[in-house]
């Protein structure tokens, strides 16, 4: 009997060792990281906001870390390429993921998914938040919202507009503008936001929702007009453009938003000390310049906040998807 309690007594405490031998190990390896490049994968295109964004706090990052953080744009099935990517990637802080509302579309848009947001992913921060602006071809007669709601309700089916694709932010936000407006107006989707952006300029399609990064510039050409921001209030990079309720349409209210996650399982030290270093890249004044002029605010946050709210939108716009009746093509 004696014997047996030894025996129960040591396989305890060798229990209790080795527990306090890895959370030695991973004390050692959140105060050693990082030593070497991390990899930050941008699950769309060059050019775009994602890409704007993701730029700024990887070169910010890497400056305060003391290493190079790599860009991997991965774009490919609606963001989902990416996903997988960070999803299968080791638990070792290394890889991390730029998320936008893609991340809570595409579980109510697909069938099936060969990752797991809520078990395979780890929030870290939410990291910017961005206004959506409704502009259209310089060549629309109307010059305002308010004219363009009258247009497309005297000409149903006429007119269109285009989106990166079927389930995209894009394309959910002119749909909730076609039930908020009550109008008929045709979806024309592509792959990309960059492509539809390019079909406006060429007048090929008459608008799109898009951010404030990819239109800037074409805005200041002329190329394009901007009716209205899509958000509760007018932003300082477009001061003279109304917001949607300013233009006759409450309720339109749609602003993306970004955030960096990880591989599930990493190191809660390791979660945390990327939190206070995304955070503080966020903060410099450099960074936050480089940001607000393009019309993004920069939002950090600790990681359950993150995750609850990536929760909460996951729930919001998954209703959106099935009351717009969206597909995955």
């Amino acid at each position: 009997m004696k014997s047996r309690v030894v025996g129960i007594l040591g396989h305890f405490i060798a229990v209790l060792l080795a527990g306090s031998g890895f959370h030695a190990a991973t004390a050692v390896a959140a105060e050693n990281y990082p030593n070497r490049p991390i990899r930050f994968v941008l699950p769309f295109p060059a050019g775009g906001a994602t890409d704007t964004i993701g730029r700024a706090l990887g070169q910010k990052l890497g400056e305060n870390l003391g290493q190079t953080v790599v860009i991997d744009n991965r774009p490919g099935a609606g963001g989902n390429l990416g996903v997988e990517l960070v999803a299968k990637s080791a638990n070792d802080g290394y890889t991390l993921l730029m998320c936008s509302p893609a991340c809570a579309i595409s579980p109510s848009l697909y069938r099936k998914l060969n990752y797991d947001t809520q078990r395979d992913l780890a929030p870290i921060s939410m990291i910017a938040t961005i206004p959506t602006l409704l502009i259209v071809n310089a060549s629309v007669p109307a010059k305002t919202l308010k004219d363009l709601l009258a247009y497309a309700r005297a000409n149903p089916g006429k007119l269109n507009y285009g989106s990166g694709g079927v389930g995209t932010s894009n394309h959910l936000t002119m749909e909730l503008m076609k039930s908020l407006a009550r109008i008929d107006i045709v979806h024309i989707a592509y792959k990309g936001t960059g492509q539809a952006l390019s079909s406006v300029i060429t007048g090929e399609i008459q608008m799109v929702a898009i951010s404030p990064p990819s239109a800037l510039p074409l805005l200041q050409s002329g190329k394009v007009r901007a009716l209205a921001v899509l958000r509760d209030k007018r932003i300082s990079a477009l001061p003279e453009v109304p917001t949607a309720a300013q233009a006759g349409l409450p309720g339109l209210e749609v602003n993306t938003w970004y955030g960096v996650l990880t591989r599930a399982g990493t190191a809660p030290q390791l979660i945390d000390r990327l939190n206070s270093e995304i955070n503080k890249a966020l903060q410099a004044k450099d960074t936050r310049d480089r940001l607000e002029g393009v019309g993004v605010e920069p939002a950090g946050t600790t990681p359950q906040q993150f995750a609850d709210f990536l929760k909460t939108e996951t729930t919001r716009l998954g209703k959106l998807v099935r009351d717009s009746g969206a597909k995955a093509e």
